[in-house]
Formats: C-alpha cells, sequence, structure tokens
C-alpha cells in the first residue's frame, strides 16, 4: 500500500508540476526577455511587447530584501499591454555583486546610493531600442521612496508613477505628477494611512475614496489609492487587483488604452513549490539507509522541556550582550550567530539530561560513505527542485560568486542547531509534538531577540513568516529522510545548508 500511495503522489506532484510551468510560462508568449548589465555592475531585464512601433518606458523597482524577481508580475502585465518594462536589482539585492554602501536609516547614506542606481537605470531604460523617450516608474515598499523621490529631483519629466505599499515622507500636493498608491488590505494600518494621507494632501481634498481619481492626468496633478483587497506586504504584488490598477493608470498617464488581462503568478508558484516539495516523499525512500534501527535521543516531555526551553531563553539574553557585526550581510550574523549558540545551548541541555541514560550510549560507527550520499541528495534536491523555481519565478535564490562565502559562514552557525534539534526531535519514544514545538521557540526566541534591539535586528520580525514556511516545507524533507535512512543527521545536514544558502543569497548584503 506504501508504494501504491508513493506513486500516487509522484503522478499528482508531477501532473501539478506540468500545469504549474504551463500557466507560469504562458505570459511569456508574445514577450521578448533580454538581460543586461546597467552602470556599475546592475543586473537588469528588459520585458518588450510584441510589433516594432515605439513605446514608452515603465521602470519597476523591488522592495527592501527583494530582487526583480518580485517584480515580474507587474513587468509582464505591462509589457503584454504595450509597454517596455524594466526591472533591476538595488545594490546589495538579488545578483548585483556590489554591497548597499551607507547607513540604510539615513537619507544621505543608502537612500542617496540608491538614487544614484536608479539615475543610471533611468538613463539606460529611456535609450532603449523602440522607447519613445517617455518614461513611468513603479516600486513597491522600500523602492516606493526611491522611486517618488526620483520623480520629484530629476530634470527629466516622469509621466506617471504607481507607488506599491508606500512609504514615503517626501510626497507633497504637487509631486511627484500623476501618483496612484497601492496598498495591500491586509497590510499594517500605518501603509493604509500614508497611501489616504497622499490623496488628501491636494487641495479641496480631504476624505479621498479609494478607487477615486483627483486631478487631471493633462497637467499631471492626477492622484489616487486603491485598496487590493486580502493581501499582504507581498501579496500585494501578485494581486490581480494591483496589477489591475497599475495597467489603468498608466494608461492613462501616458493616453494609451489597452486591455491585456493581468498576470496572476501567485497560485501557481504556490502550487509549483508544493507540488515540487510533495514528490520528495516517493523520491527519498530511494535514499539510502544509515541505521537499520532509528535513532535519536527518544526522550519524552518530562526530560525534554528543560532542553527545549532553556536554549530559547538564554540565547537572545547572551547574544544581547555580544557584538555580532561580523558579516556584510543585513542581520545575517546575528542569525548565524543564534542559530550556532542555540545550538550549542541545545546539545550542552541534551547532554546533561542524557547523563547516564540511553541517550548518552555509544552508537555502532557511522557509514559514512553512506550518510554523505543521503545528506548530499536531501541538500541538493531541496536546492535544485524547490530552489530554482523559487529563483526563476519568485525571488533570487541562486549564488552569485559574492555570496559563496556567506553562505560557508552562515553553515557554520546553522549547523549546531539542526543537528542538535533533529536529536532532540527524533529516535523511539521521543516527545510527541517536540518536532514543531522546537522550530515555535527558536522563532519566539528569534522574535524577543528583535525586541531586545528594535533599531538593528526589526528585519527579524519580516522574515518570521517566511522562516515559518521553511520550517514547515523542510520539516517534511526532514521526516520523509528519517523515515527512509534512520539518522536524524541527514536532515540535520541538509536542512543547515539550505538555511545558510536561503539566508545568504536573500538578504540584503551591507556596507557601513
Amino acid at each position: 500500500m506504501t508504494r501504491l500511495s508513493n506513486l500516487l503522489i509522484a503522478v499528482v506532484a508531477l501532473v501539478a508540476i506540468g500545469l504549474a510551468l504551463w500557466r507560469l510560462l504562458a505570459p511569456f508568449d508574445g514577450v521578448t526577455v533580454s538581460q543586461a548589465t546597467v552602470g556599475e555592475r546592475t543586473p537588469a531585464t528588459v520585458y518588450r511587447p510584441a510589433g516594432e512601433g515605439a513605446a514608452p518606458t515603465v521602470l519597476i523597482a523591488h522592495g527592501f530584501a527583494g530582487s526583480q524577481q518580485l517584480m515580474q508580475p507587474f513587468a509582464l502585465t505591462l509589457a503584454r499591454n504595450g509597454y517596455i518594462a524594466v526591472t533591476f536589482d538595488f545594490l546589495g539585492h538579488g545578483e548585483h555583486p556590489l554591497p548597499l554602501t551607507g547607513d540604510i536609516t539615513r537619507v544621505e547614506g543608502a537612500t542617496r546610493s540608491l538614487l544614484d542606481q536608479m539615475a543610471d537605470v533611468a538613463r539606460f531604460a529611456r535609450g532603449l531600442p523602440r522607447s519613445d523617450g517617455r518614461l513611468g516608474l513603479l516600486g513597491h515598499s522600500m523602492a516606493s521612496d526611491i522611486i517618488v523621490r526620483f520623480a520629484q529631483q530629476t530634470p527629466e519629466p516622469i509621466v506617471g508613477t504607481v507607488a506599491v505599499s508606500m512609504f514615503a515622507p517626501t510626497v507633497s500636493a504637487e509631486t511627484p505628477e500623476n501618483l496612484l498608491v497601492i496598498v495591500g488590505g491586509l497590510e499594517p494600518q500605518a501603509l493604509l494611512n500614508a497611501a489616504k494621507r497622499a490623496v488628501a494632501l491636494k487641495p479641496g481634498v480631504e476624505e479621498p475614496s479609494p478607487g477615486e481619481i483627483y486631478g487631471s492626468f493633462s497637467d499631471g496633478s492626477a492622484r489616487g489609492w486603491r485598496i487590493a483587497d486580502g493581501v499582504e506586504h507581498i501579496g500585494v504584488l501578485y494581486s490581480q487587483e494591483s496589477l489591475t490598477a497599475a495597467r489603468d493608470w498608466l494608461n492613462r498617464s501616458f493616453g494609451r488604452k489597452s486591455r491585456a488581462g493581468a498576470v496572476v503568478w501567485g497560485p501557481w508558484i504556490l502550487l509549483l513549490v508544493l507540488a515540487a516539495a510533495a514528490f520528495a516523499r516517493p523520491a527519498f525512500t530511494l535514499l539510502p539507509a544509515v541505521r537499520e534501527a532509528p535513532t535519536g535521543a527518544g526522550i519524552g516531555w518530562r526530560r525534554a522541556w528543560p532542553v527545549v526551553v532553556i536554549p530559547a531563553v538564554a540565547t537572545p539574553l547572551v547574544l544581547w550582550l555580544l557584538p555580532t557585526n561580523f558579516l556584510p550581510l543585513l542581520v545575517g550574523d546575528y542569525l548565524a550567530a543564534h542559530f550556532g549558540l542555540y545550538g550549542l545551548l541545545t546539545a550542552l541541555a541534551l547532554w546533561y539530561v542524557g547523563r547516564g541514560r540511553d541517550i548518552a550510549a555509544p552508537t555502532p560507527p557511522l557509514p559514512w560513505a553512506r550518510f554523505a550520499l543521503a545528506a548530499a541528495a536531501v541538500a541538493a534536491y531541496a536546492i535544485l527542485a524547490v530552489g530554482v523555481p523559487i529563483d526563476r519565478f519568485f525571488i533570487s535564490f541562486w549564488p552569485i560568486p559574492e555570496r559563496l562565502p556567506l553562505i560557508a559562514a552562515l553553515f557554520a552557525g546553522t549547523l549546531p542547531f539542526f543537528l542538535a534539534d533533529e536529536w532532540l526531535t527524533r529516535g523511539p519514544q521521543h516527545a510527541r509534538g517536540a518536532y514543531p514545538a522546537t522550530k515555535a521557540a527558536f522563532l519566539v526566541s528569534l522574535m524577543a531577540a528583535a525586541g531586545l534591539d528594535l533599531e538593528q535586528l526589526f528585519f527579524l520580525f519580516i522574515i518570521v513568516p517566511v522562516m515559518v514556511l521553511f520550517f514547515v516545507v523542510f520539516g517534511l524533507f526532514s521526516r520523509w529522510s528519517y523515515k527512509a535512512t534512520g539518522h536524524p543527521a541527514v536532515a540535520g545536514v541538509a536542512n543547515a545548508l539550505i538555511f545558510a544558502w536561503a539566508i545568504a543569497v536573500t538578504f540584503p548584503m551591507v556596507q557601513q
């Protein structure tokens, strides 16, 4: 029965993968995509519509800790509606090899660097073949501030500006021209207020309604705001409401008429990743057995609870007193330290509660060749089957050479945690629910650390939802690989590498 169920899972997963890829690749029909390097090594992508005539260009910018892949739905939607769309990676983000320089909290620091970079990309965009010289801007989150400032400062006219999840303190009653603000209905109230306030700055407008247009496109005074229902800070980029609103606003700004539908990618990206993850269940049955009888700590809650609680409480308190700035990666150095210390404390607590007991008893020699093969296979599957779709359709996941040392440094931190955690939560008679409980404790510990140092570690609050998803997906990989190999360290090594990889390739590189 298990063999039959695995076969059915494999077939369903492959069908789902095929369906998702078909739907994700379909919007590229009729759109020409080319890569370019702009200015000081800025990776850029140009989406050109079918046809030979001249077209306006829209420069599309991603938010903090994002990459140009995140903005593909907007780029494809606009290209299918006759625009030349240009996306790019900001300094320190995605595949840009140079770090973001300057204090990220000061206009004179990182903001100035990003504005200079946008000026280079804007010149490139205006000069593209078939561009009619007119330029519009679209930016998300951090980039909303950058595009607003750029539109206000550049001597060249900006025909229309679309700010998604906007926080931009320099917005005035007159600038930027033809401004639309889009915000997700589930985003923080501060962003909803900022969107409404940007429209209310216009004279005579006190209570602006979402969806209404105030002012005139012909003289650049048009302003409006839209709420994309049911989506949050990332979902707003994939919302049909957001994409359609941006298309319609730019059409009015440029005096164009087009009605090609919005590119709805979100559900298909999710299906592709989930199907690739599900296929791991039958695939992992092919892993070599490392232990004939499953091994692990195998302790119940009576002995396990202090091992779960003590590292969660102690780690943020200890690191609060110590310097953790040793990597050119935003909060990446702190995460490496948190993972590493948490893992060491877990291992010490496990040793203490297991003195003279079965969990401290000697075990047979490890068959290193089979162990290495199994761990490498699990890690490779995760990176290729899950990471490649993420890199292609969601966010940059493939490392450039400058990020390889960061992966190694983070791996040194993640390895102690995942080895100790896998050993604690596996084995005969292990505490029921221990695996999710230890991950929840770790996340609570991270949030406590952020609360102790909000100025430096606020970014940890933003990444917690992503880490929850990673713990769920790779927790399933852990379960299936443990069932096949009988040894928790297989998933321990693999998951440590996966988490180190994900953090090192997605977090911004910074240099203050």
